[in-house]
Protein backbone atom coordinates (compact mmCIF):
# COMPACT_ATOMS: atom_id res chain seq x y z
CA UNK A 1 0.00 0.00 0.00
CA UNK A 2 1.06 3.54 -0.40
CA UNK A 3 -0.24 6.74 1.50
CA UNK A 4 0.01 10.19 0.24
CA UNK A 5 -1.29 13.21 2.17
CA UNK A 6 -3.00 15.94 0.86
CA UNK A 7 -5.43 18.73 1.31
CA UNK A 8 -8.14 20.14 -0.86
CA UNK A 9 -10.77 23.21 -0.23
CA UNK A 10 -14.13 22.33 1.36
CA UNK A 11 -17.45 23.73 0.75
CA UNK A 12 -16.86 27.20 2.46
CA UNK A 13 -13.20 26.96 0.81
CA UNK A 14 -11.20 26.34 4.04
CA UNK A 15 -8.75 23.79 3.57
CA UNK A 16 -9.52 20.11 4.63
CA UNK A 17 -6.92 17.71 5.22
CA UNK A 18 -6.98 14.14 3.80
CA UNK A 19 -5.03 11.14 3.04
CA UNK A 20 -5.36 8.82 -0.12
CA UNK A 21 -4.09 5.06 0.70
CA UNK A 22 -3.47 3.16 -3.03
CA UNK A 23 -2.72 -0.08 -4.15
CA UNK A 24 0.89 -1.24 -5.31
CA UNK A 25 -0.73 -2.54 -8.54
CA UNK A 26 -3.08 -1.35 -10.74
CA UNK A 27 -6.24 0.77 -9.32
CA UNK A 28 -9.70 -0.85 -9.97
CA UNK A 29 -11.87 2.44 -8.70
CA UNK A 30 -11.49 5.19 -6.26
CA UNK A 31 -13.79 5.02 -3.36
CA UNK A 32 -14.60 7.78 -0.68
CA UNK A 33 -14.89 7.36 3.03
CA UNK A 34 -16.72 9.57 5.86
CA UNK A 35 -15.79 9.08 8.99
CA UNK A 36 -18.06 8.92 12.11
CA UNK A 37 -19.31 11.94 14.02
CA UNK A 38 -16.78 13.81 16.54
CA UNK A 39 -13.96 11.37 14.46
CA UNK A 40 -11.02 11.79 11.80
CA UNK A 41 -9.69 10.45 8.81
CA UNK A 42 -7.10 8.16 11.36
CA UNK A 43 -9.65 6.59 13.75
CA UNK A 44 -8.94 3.14 13.62
CA UNK A 45 -11.94 2.18 11.60
CA UNK A 46 -11.45 4.70 8.34
CA UNK A 47 -7.37 4.18 8.39
CA UNK A 48 -8.01 -0.16 8.78
CA UNK A 49 -10.55 -0.92 6.03
CA UNK A 50 -8.90 2.08 3.68
CA UNK A 51 -5.91 -0.11 4.23
CA UNK A 52 -7.22 -3.44 3.80
CA UNK A 53 -9.22 -1.90 1.07
CA UNK A 54 -6.56 -1.29 -1.09
CA UNK A 55 -5.25 -4.70 -1.01
CA UNK A 56 -8.71 -4.94 -3.68
CA UNK A 57 -7.53 -2.93 -5.97
CA UNK A 58 -8.99 0.11 -4.12
CA UNK A 59 -7.82 3.27 -3.81
CA UNK A 60 -9.24 5.19 -0.96
CA UNK A 61 -10.02 8.74 0.06
CA UNK A 62 -10.46 9.59 3.30
CA UNK A 63 -10.99 12.91 5.13
CA UNK A 64 -11.30 15.18 7.68
CA UNK A 65 -14.50 17.22 7.76
CA UNK A 66 -14.16 20.79 8.66
CA UNK A 67 -13.12 21.96 11.94
CA UNK A 68 -11.92 18.01 13.15
CA UNK A 69 -8.73 16.78 12.84
CA UNK A 70 -6.48 18.78 10.72
CA UNK A 71 -9.11 20.08 9.09
CA UNK A 72 -9.31 24.29 9.12
CA UNK A 73 -12.54 25.70 10.05
CA UNK A 74 -14.37 26.11 13.82
CA UNK A 75 -16.11 22.90 14.53
CA UNK A 76 -19.35 24.60 16.02
CA UNK A 77 -19.97 26.12 12.94
CA UNK A 78 -20.68 22.48 11.30
CA UNK A 79 -23.52 20.65 10.99
CA UNK A 80 -25.12 18.03 8.83
CA UNK A 81 -25.53 20.32 6.07
CA UNK A 82 -21.66 21.05 5.91
CA UNK A 83 -20.59 17.33 6.13
CA UNK A 84 -22.68 17.00 2.85
CA UNK A 85 -21.13 20.05 1.37
CA UNK A 86 -17.70 18.58 2.58
CA UNK A 87 -18.16 15.08 0.73
CA UNK A 88 -19.34 16.97 -2.47
CA UNK A 89 -16.18 19.01 -2.37
CA UNK A 90 -13.88 15.68 -1.97
CA UNK A 91 -15.96 14.09 -4.41
CA UNK A 92 -15.58 16.88 -6.54
CA UNK A 93 -11.72 16.84 -6.15
CA UNK A 94 -11.49 13.25 -6.90
CA UNK A 95 -12.84 14.14 -10.11
CA UNK A 96 -10.15 16.58 -10.95
CA UNK A 97 -7.36 15.01 -10.08
CA UNK A 98 -7.90 11.52 -10.41
CA UNK A 99 -11.24 9.69 -10.72
CA UNK A 100 -14.27 10.24 -9.60
CA UNK A 101 -15.21 7.66 -6.78
CA UNK A 102 -17.15 4.78 -7.55
CA UNK A 103 -18.15 3.75 -4.15
CA UNK A 104 -19.45 5.56 -1.00
CA UNK A 105 -18.51 4.72 2.35
CA UNK A 106 -19.81 6.00 5.72
CA UNK A 107 -19.45 5.29 9.30
CA UNK A 108 -21.83 6.20 11.87
CA UNK A 109 -22.89 10.03 11.14
CA UNK A 110 -20.76 9.33 7.59
CA UNK A 111 -23.18 6.97 7.02
CA UNK A 112 -26.39 9.12 6.89
CA UNK A 113 -24.27 11.75 5.58
CA UNK A 114 -23.32 9.22 2.05
CA UNK A 115 -26.55 8.45 2.01
CA UNK A 116 -27.85 12.30 1.94
CA UNK A 117 -25.00 12.73 -1.03
CA UNK A 118 -24.71 9.80 -3.13
CA UNK A 119 -27.00 11.07 -5.98
CA UNK A 120 -25.24 14.31 -6.34
CA UNK A 121 -22.52 12.07 -7.25
CA UNK A 122 -23.33 10.29 -10.48
CA UNK A 123 -20.38 8.12 -11.14
CA UNK A 124 -21.19 6.16 -7.70
CA UNK A 125 -22.52 2.57 -8.00
CA UNK A 126 -22.77 1.30 -4.79
CA UNK A 127 -23.11 2.93 -1.30
CA UNK A 128 -21.81 1.46 1.78
CA UNK A 129 -23.46 2.50 5.65
CA UNK A 130 -21.39 1.04 8.76
CA UNK A 131 -23.63 1.20 11.64
CA UNK A 132 -25.41 4.18 10.35
CA UNK A 133 -28.25 6.01 11.91
CA UNK A 134 -31.50 6.25 10.17
CA UNK A 135 -32.39 10.01 10.52
CA UNK A 136 -29.31 12.88 11.61
CA UNK A 137 -31.22 14.16 14.54
CA UNK A 138 -30.56 11.18 16.29
CA UNK A 139 -27.19 12.24 16.94
CA UNK A 140 -28.15 14.78 19.53
CA UNK A 141 -29.27 11.69 21.45
CA UNK A 142 -25.01 11.77 22.09
CA UNK A 143 -25.50 14.70 23.73
CA UNK A 144 -29.32 15.42 25.15
CA UNK A 145 -28.68 16.02 28.71
CA UNK A 146 -27.31 19.13 26.90
CA UNK A 147 -30.47 19.63 24.94
CA UNK A 148 -32.70 22.50 26.96
CA UNK A 149 -28.82 24.33 27.65
CA UNK A 150 -28.37 24.86 23.97
CA UNK A 151 -32.07 25.53 23.20
CA UNK A 152 -31.90 28.72 26.19
CA UNK A 153 -28.48 30.14 25.82
CA UNK A 154 -28.27 28.84 21.72
CA UNK A 155 -24.75 26.78 22.24
CA UNK A 156 -23.27 24.28 25.01
CA UNK A 157 -19.96 22.04 25.64
CA UNK A 158 -20.29 18.97 25.65
CA UNK A 159 -18.38 15.88 26.14
CA UNK A 160 -18.69 13.45 23.62
CA UNK A 161 -15.44 10.57 22.84
CA UNK A 162 -13.95 12.20 25.85
CA UNK A 163 -13.23 15.74 24.52
CA UNK A 164 -15.16 18.70 24.91
CA UNK A 165 -17.17 20.44 21.81
CA UNK A 166 -19.17 23.32 21.20
CA UNK A 167 -22.44 22.59 19.73
CA UNK A 168 -24.74 25.45 18.74
CA UNK A 169 -28.64 25.28 18.49
CA UNK A 170 -28.30 25.42 14.72
CA UNK A 171 -26.30 22.13 14.33
CA UNK A 172 -29.64 20.47 15.94
CA UNK A 173 -31.81 22.83 14.39
CA UNK A 174 -30.19 21.17 10.77
CA UNK A 175 -30.03 17.96 12.19
CA UNK A 176 -33.63 17.59 12.22
CA UNK A 177 -33.98 19.38 8.76
CA UNK A 178 -33.08 16.61 6.66
CA UNK A 179 -35.26 13.95 5.29
CA UNK A 180 -32.88 11.14 4.63
CA UNK A 181 -35.58 7.88 3.99
CA UNK A 182 -36.81 9.95 0.94
CA UNK A 183 -33.30 10.11 -0.17
CA UNK A 184 -32.49 6.31 0.31
CA UNK A 185 -35.89 5.75 -1.75
CA UNK A 186 -34.19 7.32 -4.51
CA UNK A 187 -30.44 6.11 -4.00
CA UNK A 188 -30.78 3.97 -7.60
CA UNK A 189 -27.35 2.37 -6.28
CA UNK A 190 -26.74 -0.61 -5.10
CA UNK A 191 -26.79 -0.53 -1.18
CA UNK A 192 -25.16 -2.34 1.36
CA UNK A 193 -26.28 -2.16 5.14
CA UNK A 194 -23.63 -3.56 7.90
CA UNK A 195 -24.35 -3.18 11.43
CA UNK A 196 -23.95 -4.93 14.39
CA UNK A 197 -26.74 -6.04 16.14
CA UNK A 198 -25.36 -4.99 19.71
CA UNK A 199 -24.83 -1.43 19.14
CA UNK A 200 -25.34 0.29 21.74
CA UNK A 201 -24.46 3.85 20.39
CA UNK A 202 -26.72 3.68 17.38
CA UNK A 203 -29.30 0.95 17.65
CA UNK A 204 -29.88 -1.93 15.13
CA UNK A 205 -33.09 -0.54 14.44
CA UNK A 206 -32.02 1.81 11.74
CA UNK A 207 -30.30 -0.71 9.53
CA UNK A 208 -33.80 -2.22 9.48
CA UNK A 209 -34.93 1.64 8.64
CA UNK A 210 -32.52 2.22 6.15
CA UNK A 211 -32.77 -1.17 4.25
CA UNK A 212 -36.29 -0.68 4.20
CA UNK A 213 -36.35 2.06 2.65
CA UNK A 214 -34.09 1.68 0.44
CA UNK A 215 -35.33 -0.35 -3.62
CA UNK A 216 -32.90 -3.12 -4.90
CA UNK A 217 -30.02 -4.16 -5.04
CA UNK A 218 -29.62 -3.98 -1.20
CA UNK A 219 -28.20 -6.13 0.96
CA UNK A 220 -27.96 -6.17 4.91
CA UNK A 221 -24.94 -8.24 6.86
CA UNK A 222 -24.36 -8.34 10.61
CA UNK A 223 -21.23 -7.19 11.89
CA UNK A 224 -22.20 -9.93 14.76
CA UNK A 225 -19.96 -8.36 18.22
CA UNK A 226 -18.41 -5.56 16.62
CA UNK A 227 -18.63 -2.24 18.48
CA UNK A 228 -19.69 1.08 17.01
CA UNK A 229 -16.63 2.09 16.29
CA UNK A 230 -14.91 -1.11 15.13
CA UNK A 231 -12.06 -0.85 17.18
CA UNK A 232 -10.98 -4.62 16.79
CA UNK A 233 -8.92 -5.03 14.03
CA UNK A 234 -10.27 -8.26 12.52
CA UNK A 235 -13.46 -6.23 12.78
CA UNK A 236 -12.34 -3.70 10.22
CA UNK A 237 -10.51 -6.02 7.97
CA UNK A 238 -13.99 -8.37 7.83
CA UNK A 239 -15.48 -5.78 7.09
CA UNK A 240 -13.54 -4.23 4.75
CA UNK A 241 -13.03 -8.06 2.83
CA UNK A 242 -16.70 -8.26 3.04
CA UNK A 243 -17.29 -4.85 0.90
CA UNK A 244 -14.77 -5.87 -1.81
CA UNK A 245 -16.37 -9.00 -2.23
CA UNK A 246 -19.82 -7.28 -2.64
CA UNK A 247 -19.09 -4.62 -4.70
CA UNK A 248 -17.15 -6.30 -7.52
CA UNK A 249 -20.45 -7.06 -8.41
CA UNK A 250 -21.69 -3.77 -9.45
CA UNK A 251 -17.83 -1.51 -9.95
Amino acid sequence: MRSERLEFPGADGQKLAARLDKPTAEIKAYALFAHCFTCGKDVFAASRIAQALTEHGFAVLRFDFTGLGASEGEFANTNFSSNLADLLAAADYLRGSRMAPSLLIGHSLGGAAVLGVAAQVPEVKAVVTLAAPSDPSQVTGMFSQHLDEIARTGEAQVQLAGRPFRIKQQFVEDAGGHNLKGKIAALKRALLVMHAPGDDTVGISNAMEIFTAAKHPKSFISLDSADHLLTDRDDAVYVANLIAAWSDRYI
